[in-house]
């Protein structure tokens, strides 16, 4: 059983410092800063300029259509009232051109109980100790095919860190292509027809802000539970 123990301990050593590893490169492209995301997909910023010639002109095709409409109120079509859909208009041809203001500062807002989460100061974490813990305590517990079972026990505490990192970077992902994609959304808001799409975008940005800031606590309370755990094992 010592080399069978041997290996079973090299083994979970090992998924730790992997795990030590992940959570480094994963944690670093959190927040709401988006040059992490620019460094990974560098055609996103190319690509924003054109969203927002692409938006400008949808809103000015878009203007153009409903004002000519006007000339067919007689047949029974349907057009919206001039005067408010050029003032809707101009404003979205700004709220488009400006876009990257305005995102910018709402994502400096999101970013800001972002950034007071992971300040905040929370017992020590090394996932590599973990291990070696465990074998302890299980030691105390159990008798016999102590490593296996201390083994057990770190896969499991892996597989689920690991899903809450990349459920995160998932969401800092999906938040990244709301941000290049905005202008797009801004010009769905010109025409009354298509505002659902601008109101369903919203929903959606402001969503992913908090989701990613709520991912960000529970990998903050997830770290500081097994921190205690590391500091103090036989208090459970």
């Amino acid at each position: 059983m010592g080399i069978l123990d041997g290996i079973v301990e090299w083994i979970a050593e090992q998924v730790m410092h992997g795990l030590d590893l992940v959570s480094t490169s994963v944690l670093g492209a959190l927040g709401c800063d988006m040059s992490v995301f620019l460094r990974y997909f560098p055609a996103a910023g190319t690509l924003y300029e054109v969203f927002v010639a692409l938006s400008i002109g949808i809103i000015l095709l878009n203007w153009v259509w409903q004002l000519f409409k006007n000339y067919g109120l007689g047949a029974g079509i349907e057009a919206e009232d001039p005067v408010k859909l050029s003032i809707r208009s101009v404003l979205f041809i700004l709220l488009a051109y400006f876009s990257d203001d305005i995102i910018g500062t709402v994502l400096k807002i999101g970013g800001t109980p972002y950034d007071w989460i992971l300040t905040s100061a929370i017992p020590a974490l090394d996932f590599a100790s973990f291990n070696s813990v465990v074998l302890a305590v299980v030691g105390v517990c159990a008798n016999g095919a102590v490593a296996l079972i201390s083994l057990i026990l770190v896969l499991i505490l892996a597989w689920n860190y690991i899903k809450l990192l990349f459920e995160a970077a998932e969401r800092y992902v999906l938040l990244g292509v709301l941000v290049y994609t905005a202008p797009v959304a801004f010009s769905m808001g010109a025409s009354q027809s298509t505002s659902n799409i601008f109101k369903s975008w919203c929903r959606m940005f402001g969503g992913q802000v908090f989701l990613l800031i709520m991912n960000a606590w529970c990998l903050r309370l997830f770290t500081s539970m097994v921190g205690a755990f590391l500091a103090n094992p036989l208090s459970l």
